[in-house]
């Protein structure tokens, strides 16, 4: 029937393909960011002693920021994963 007929499918990347890219380098960020805190743990424990602020030392300041960055982490990597969202047009209800 005329005006029944799909446009024919557009050749694109799967998103799955991206947001696996994505996700492996957001990865890759915390994995750094971790390493480092593993290399001052084990071969400069002192640092870890260091009053940063408040009475609090380095370790426990590093700790928190390992939590909190990899919330925020997966916060960009949702936001950046969401399908987009095309103009379209929506019928005005009365």
């Amino acid at each position: 029937m005329p005006g029944f007929d799909a446009p024919p499918p557009v050749k694109a990347e799967p998103a799955s393909a991206r947001n696996t890219r994505l996700g492996l380098f957001l990865f890759f960020i915390y994995l750094a960011f971790y390493a480092v805190f593993v290399i001052l743990s084990a071969f400069w424990p002192e640092a870890m002693d260091l009053i940063v602020a408040g009475g609090i030392n380095l370790g426990i300041v590093y700790g928190f920021a390992l939590i909190v960055s990899a919330f925020l982490l997966a916060l960009l990597y949702a936001c950046l994963c969401r399908p987009a969202v095309e103009n379209v047009e929506r019928p005005i209800l009365p």
